[in-house]
């Protein structure tokens, strides 16, 4: 069964939510604020395959508050932000926090859906290809994707499921100029209806984790108006 954690402190829009997501297929486990969802998340070992959070739950800890720390608990969890704000601030702020994807309040049905389904299809493919053997090898970076960690320098960086992927397409792809819609369908699905911008912050959250100036990165470099290349 796919199962979700839904959090949104709004009766109505949780009942909306819950409701087409059930019918989509999923077991649904809803809270209305921040602290019950961490303490549901805790309760059942992590298990879920994705959750939804909607950003702005006062007067609990925030959105953005829960997901960084399940994003601490687990890495492999799809995580979305649920935000009534279309500011870029806000989606910024979550990505840079560890989620996954964002979707603007007021949403469809149909448009809910079909993001949960795109990350819950990504999780259970990274979960299916956990036994691959291989490793892929650059400079001071090992990144194993049999246990689905990076190293540098025999340091393990914590990495989560998009930021690998994105590792994993570069390290595929050494010194080639990708293009962010060959990036975000390599990571995010050739169905994913979000904005490419989403690649630009993913790529600015890796850069802190690997790179010793993250202003000034010597693996990731920018191609102007095109796209990203690993040297």
């Amino acid at each position: 069964m796919k199962r979700i954690l839904v959090c949104e402190d709004e009766d109505v829009i949780r009942d909306f939510v819950v409701i087409n997501l059930r019918r989509g297929g999923y077991e649904v486990v809803d809270v209305p604020n921040g602290e019950e969802a961490l303490r549901v998340f805790d309760e059942s070992g992590g298990n879920f395959d994705v959750a939804l959070l909607d950003v702005m739950m006062p007067p609990g800890i925030d959105g953005f508050t829960v997901c960084k720390e399940i994003r601490r608990r687990s890495s492999s969890i799809g995580i979305i932000m649920l935000s009534a704000k279309s500011q870029e601030m806000d989606k910024v702020s979550g990505l840079m926090l560890g989620a996954d994807d964002y979707v603007t309040k007021p949403f469809s049905p149909t448009e809910l859906v079909a993001r949960v389904d795109a990350i819950h299809r990504r999780v259970t493919m990274l979960a299916g290809t956990k036994a691959a053997p291989e490793q892929l090898c650059s400079g001071p970076f090992v990144l194993d994707l049999k246990s689905r960690t990076l190293k540098k320098n025999g340091t393990v960086i914590d990495l989560t499921q998009v930021e690998f992927q994105i590792m994993e397409y570069f390290l595929q792809n050494p010194d080639v100029a990708l293009e962010r819609a060959a990036i975000l369908r390599q990571v995010w699905g050739e169905e994913y209806v979000g904005d490419e911008k989403i690649v630009d912050v993913n790529i600015r959250r890796l850069r802190m984790k690997i790179e010793e100036d993250p202003s000034s990165p010597q693996h990731i470099t920018t191609v102007w108006g095109y796209g990203y290349k690993w040297i």
